[in-house]
């Protein structure tokens, strides 16, 4: 069983004391490849660093919303130089998040657009961040136009869903799906059409329901695909070639 962890920040300091020992029980639980996506522009360098480490890990540089007191206007810019050196798989994690009160909505939705509009010039896949923020998400997609990409950690209705799909975008899920109280995420996933799911960690963030409290880290995606399998009464080893294909077709990936 291969599995691909669509959405995994590896660059984090709480990985910096044993992070080849995760990338090691990763491989082991099948996760042969990461799609590590940037939130500042300072930690760029970082997140090159690490995944130049491994051939199974890959890229994706971004201005994240949560982060935007370290962004600036110029940091577009830099972010097509990288882009044009780099050769990232895609573009993220951006987005908007309406959830934190005190994030302004006029700059997030600045960097957001901004963004879109280099996915759209370099024709690369973009990673979005939308807490409490789909629809406003689904409204900037539609009007840039020509994108593809990924709505991770997605907690939208089935309508919403469905709308992104109609766009070309696929939802990534992962830990919160485990939680027996996810009763909509639970129903979206066993009826959804495979071919728009992707799995994701978002380690160290949200861990599964069998680690809450404790870090999270990609090798806990097998889990992910087991609950996903239950839920659907389909064998596990069918949900993670489906959702590997997907990754792999989106962001251009090659196993190794």
């Amino acid at each position: 069983m291969t599995l691909v962890d669509s959405h995994c920040h590896l660059d984090a300091g709480e990985f910096d004391a044993d992070r080849a020992q995760v990338v090691a029980r990763a491989h082991v639980a099948g996760v042969a490849v990461q799609v590590v996506p940037a939130v500042a522009a300072a930690a760029w360098p970082k997140l090159r660093d690490v995944c130049n480490a491994d051939p199974g890990l890959h890229a994706a540089y971004g201005l994240h919303p949560m982060f935007l007191a370290e962004h600036r206007p110029g940091h577009l810019q830099l972010l097509r130089e990288w882009i044009e050196r780099e050769r990232p798989c895609a573009i993220g994690e951006c987005g908007l998040d309406f959830f934190v009160p005190d994030l302004d909505r006029q700059a997030q939705q600045f960097y957001f657009e901004g963004q879109l509009a280099l996915a759209r010039e370099f024709d690369l896949p973009v990673i979005v961040h939308a807490r409490r923020a789909v629809e406003a998400v689904i409204v900037a997609l539609r009007s840039t136009g020509g994108l593809r990409g990924v709505v991770h950690s997605f907690s939208g209705s089935p309508e919403q869903a469905r709308q992104l799909w109609q766009s070309g975008f696929l939802i990534g899920l992962g830990g919160p799906v485990t939680y027996e109280r996810a009763q909509r995420l639970r129903r979206l996933v066993s009826e959804m059409p495979l071919d728009y799911l992707l799995l994701e960690t978002d380690a160290p963030d949200q861990p599964d329901a069998a680690i809450r409290g404790q870090r999270n880290e990609p090798a806990r995606l097998a889990a992910i695909a087991e609950t996903i399998a239950r839920l659907r009464g389909e064998p596990v080893q069918a949900i993670a070639a489906r959702t590997s294909a997907n990754a792999e077709r989106l962001f251009g990936l090659r196993r190794h």
